[in-house]
């Protein structure tokens, strides 16, 4: 079985036991987290969210990506500016699609 849901602003394609990185989600590891935004199921296309659908998953991990070194620069003017940051994220594993 297939799905598309939405988390975090974006949307993913799943189907059971797929891992997914998405935008952090409050909870600890082995927390259950239950997807009820769900775009389409196999040929089932909702209008926006198909009615009664629900994905569980699992959290397998929270984490933060690798860093991203922002530099700003003008020249003439002595202005140098460096500044970093990492995004946090959450690992969810699928377990099922009603």
């Amino acid at each position: 079985m297939k799905a598309i849901i939405e988390t975090g602003g974006k949307q993913y394609t799943v189907t059971e036991g797929t891992k997914i990185y998405v935008e952090k989600l409050e909870g600890k590891e082995k927390d259950k987290v239950t997807f009820d935004k769900v775009l389409m199921i196999d040929e089932k296309i909702g209008h926006p969210y198909v009615d009664g659908a629900k994905v569980t998953g699992e959290i397998v991990k929270q984490g933060k990506q690798r860093k991203v070194t922002i530099f700003k620069y003008r020249q003439k003017c002595n202005y140098h500016k460096t500044q970093g940051h990492r995004q946090p994220y959450t690992l969810v594993e699928i377990k099922t699609i009603k």
